[in-house]
């Protein structure tokens, strides 16, 4: 297991992560928290080389998928950056990238009842929000759940200690700076209470967020 304690806060700047094989050809992974080597709970940064494709299978538990870079396709159509994806459980698809992507995953951390599939692009969705300071945009809430993309301009400060059940943060562009360090994008954080002090961001700065989700 790698990660599982929800009670712990765990920081982890991918992009200082080495890419490691995955079961199918082309298909490269950076686990950030998992249940079982290929099944069960798992967090991932996933990265598919041009032409790289997955046999049909399905997701009993449910799949979701922010997409970072190039783009991602399945029987659904094509996916370009900032592209959210939800499948919900019982769902099947066949992936592939022509081009080559990487992807932000989750899999198996549906609730069972959460059946909604969601195509959603969260720089479109940030772009019909005209705010000149902290922009929130929500993507997705289901029960206590929610998923949010946020734009943080420079100068301004995040603030997220009102947040209850959880905060899983992915830093998309830019960087969030704290009193103790930088986390620039690529970085991820899940915590049980967001305890951090965050100081005013030093350039533009979008980030995904997760809240009322972990199994505390």
């Amino acid at each position: 297991m790698l990660n599982m304690n929800f009670k712990e806060s765990v920081v982890i700047q991918t992009e200082n992560q080495q890419w490691q094989p995955s079961p199918a050809s082309k298909v490269f992974r950076k686990p950030l928290a998992r249940e079982d080597k290929e099944s069960g709970h798992a967090t991932s940064i996933v990265q598919y080389i041009a032409g790289a494709s997955f046999p049909a299978h399905p997701h009993p538990d449910g799949e979701e998928i922010l997409v970072l870079s190039g783009t991602f396709s399945d029987e659904t159509g094509d996916f370009g950056p900032g592209s959210y994806l939800r499948n919900p459980p019982g769902s099947q698809h066949a992936p592939f990238s022509k081009e080559g992507c990487v992807i932000f995953v989750k899999l198996c951390q549906f609730d069972p009842s959460d059946r909604q599939t969601v195509r959603d692009n969260m720089f479109e969705a940030l772009g019909r929000n005209d705010s000149t300071g902290v922009a929130e945009v929500f993507l997705y809430q289901f029960k206590d759940e929610k998923v949010s993309t946020l734009r943080i301009p420079a100068g301004k400060t995040l603030s997220l200690q009102d947040r209850s059940g959880g905060v899983e943060i992915l830093v998309i562009s830019g960087k969030l700076s704290t009193t103790s360090g930088d986390w620039p994008a690529g970085t991820w954080i899940r915590t049980p209470h967001f305890n951090y002090d965050l100081e005013p961001a030093t350039e533009d700065t979008i980030v995904m967020i997760k809240t009322g989700h972990l199994p505390l």
